[in-house]
């Protein structure tokens, strides 16, 4: 029997998405050339489910997380999140109602979170300019304790913090208005082995607790099976593979047997 709580619309379809950059021009008497990022990609991510993306460097996996978030509009093609377009164009009110729904870390947390605020203050700055209702003091309480971070850490300023530290304020952030869909952007890269594992763990936490759907962009094979259940494959701006992440154990395309082969495992 379904569940009448069980989203009956996937949570995104990237329909023919491409995404083209005009390169600067050598010479003022030669057309800039145009190079393709995405090429052509339709995608359908169910709700619910954790997609890993990934993919050689250059591979179009950030460009396309970055269209199916919203944060830039394909040059050609449509994104859709349960049903509703989205337009990356579109004014910030206009575009509440997907900022509402979505939640994004990065790679580097240093680039993404503003020296010049205090934690509280970034961690509280979804809630305000969403119009989220509750006593915002206790959210950001809440989610700072529930990364593990310190008693004081609403009163203190990024730069005082680890980098471990800094993610998990970059996460705090991500979840604090609890989203729908969280976007991750090689969020594990920057961080050593150690760091890395508690970082997985809080993003399944999270995940799990939120019935979230999950996009993670990684290079890293090892993360996406730990916390992903299916994975797409991309190269030069396309997917060559999509399926269970048990693809992974057994690669058929050329592009995705490099990728594991390329992996490094412990004797």
């Amino acid at each position: 029997m379904t569940n009448p709580d069980t989203p009956t619309e996937p949570a995104l379809v990237g329909s023919d998405l491409r995404r083209t950059y005009r390169l600067p021009r050598r010479s003022p008497f030669e057309p800039g050339a145009v190079r393709t990022a995405v090429d052509g990609v339709d995608l359908t991510v169910a709700a619910g489910s954790r997609l890993g993306i990934v993919g050689e460097s250059g591979s179009g996996k950030s460009t396309l997380v970055r269209l199916l978030a919203g944060l830039e509009a394909p040059t050609t093609g449509t994104v859709h999140a349960s049903g509703r377009l989205v337009d990356a164009r579109a004014s910030a009110v206009s575009s509440r109602w997907f900022r509402r729904e979505t939640g994004i870390v990065f790679q580097d947390p240093v680039a993404s979170l503003d020296p010049r605020m205090r934690v509280g203050a970034i961690v509280a700055e979804p809630l305000r300019a969403l119009r989220v209702e509750g006593g915002h003091r206790a959210m950001v309480a809440a989610v700072l304790e529930r990364v593990d971070l310190p008693a004081d850490a609403a009163d203190r300023y990024p730069h005082e913090f680890s980098g471990g530290q800094r993610q998990r304020i970059a996460i705090a952030r991500a979840v604090v208005h609890r989203p729908r869909i969280l976007f991750g952007d090689e969020p594990m890269s920057a961080l050593d082995v150690v760091v890395r594992a508690r970082v997985i763990d809080l993003f399944r936490s999270f995940v799990d607790d939120l019935g979230a759907t999950l996009v993670l962009v990684s290079h890293d094979i090892g993360v996406v099976q730990r916390l992903c259940d299916t994975v797409a494959v991309m190269s030069a701006g396309r997917i060559v593979e999509h399926g269970p992440v048990s693809l992974l154990d057994a690669p058929t395309h050329e592009v995705t047997r490099a990728l594991v082969a390329a992996a490094p495992t412990l004797p």
